[in-house]
């Protein structure tokens, strides 16, 4: 993953701490509790967001993302997983 240029220098880690990210690289979708699991996958969609990761990435990001619905939310994951 490459480090985005439309991403404020640690403005994850200010604003989260220090917790696990979907995007580790850019400190951006915190997957650390419930309310942060279902927000990273609502913003991680939204156009303006999801349009700025090439495939690879995007395919990862999803991927913590789900893992981390199915740890912390519900084993189904989220309603749009599939």
């Amino acid at each position: 993953m490459q480090k985005r240029d439309d991403v404020y220098k640690n403005r994850g880690l200010y604003e989260y701490g220090d917790v696990e990210f979907a995007d580790n690289v850019n400190k951006k979708y915190p997957i650390d509790t419930p309310e942060h699991i279902r927000a990273a996958w609502s913003y991680f969609h939204m156009p303006r967001d999801y349009e700025k990761y090439n495939e690879k990435d995007r395919e990862t990001i999803k991927n913590k993302i789900i893992k981390a619905w199915k740890a912390k939310i519900s084993p189904d994951g989220p309603p749009s997983a599939e």
